[in-house]
């Protein structure tokens, strides 16, 4: 059935590692969006969509023009996409809802999709762990260091981002093999959940690792993984959820 199904990715991390490299990268990923845009009824882009982003009052970094091209198409095609800031892109303002006609998420949601019950985030500084991301969000995340950033030219001030986003990219390819699930602190994080409220399935992306785990009868945790080498997402058909690449 058309507009019947709805997808997950996240981790594009568009800009990195080099302007040749990540043009490949976004041309697979314009492919993939225009596969899936017949049967999509909602596409969750769950963060990390950026390597960096910053959105100064009159202009936004350069590049990208195909795959915000596409999302615009989507939009205007009537497919709900809706974005989540990550700890790469978290200063997303309003330039994307207004001139893509996405909605920008900023936290987790609760949401239920066709009477399932889905937690969705991308998963930096949740639960007990993750203590460096945690200190970067509040940091970065503050009304002085957006105020701050915005004063520096932009040459200066997206130099600057993109080698912290390097370093921070390098830093997280040392964690990015499976810890074992007493390890993970996204699935203790989600096991926790459980014990307040059902959910039917915990979305994240963040760990660039793709897995699907039973937590419970009825209860899955899902990494969505990353698009430097996985290309994976999820797709949600109304009654189950599958974990998929696209190559």
């Amino acid at each position: 059935m058309k507009n019947k199904k709805t997808y997950f990715a996240s981790d594009f991390h568009l800009g990195a590692p080099s302007f040749e490299g990540s043009l490949i990268r976004e041309k697979k990923i314009v492919s993939w969006l225009s596969q899936i845009q017949e049967d999509a009824k909602t596409i969750y882009l769950v963060g990390d969509i950026f390597d960096f982003w910053f959105e100064y009052k009159t202009v936004v970094p350069r590049g990208f023009t195909r795959f915000m091209g596409k999302i615009a198409e989507l939009t205007d095609y009537g497919i709900e996409v809706v974005f989540f800031t990550g700890n790469h892109d978290m200063w997303m303002f309003d330039y994307f809802e207004k001139e893509l006609g996405v909605t920008v998420i900023r936290q987790k949601i609760e949401i239920k999709i066709d009477g399932k019950q889905f937690l969705i985030a991308h998963g930096d500084g949740l639960g007990k762990g993750d203590h460096g991301y945690k200190f970067t969000k509040v940091v970065f995340a503050s009304k002085i260091s957006k105020w701050l950033f915005a004063r520096a030219h932009p040459n200066l001030g997206v130099g600057v981002a993109n080698f912290i986003s390097k370093k921070s990219r390098n830093k997280s390819k040392k964690s990015d093999e499976f810890l074992g699930e007493e390890k993970e602190w996204l699935i203790n994080y989600s096991k926790e959940k459980l014990k307040e409220k059902h959910f039917d399935y915990f979305i994240f992306g963040h760990r660039h690792y793709p897995i699907t785990l039973d937590l419970k009868t009825n209860s899955q945790y899902i990494n969505l993984g990353e698009w430097i080498t996985h290309f994976t997402y999820a797709v949600f058909d109304g009654e189950n959820l599958e974990l998929k690449s696209f190559f």
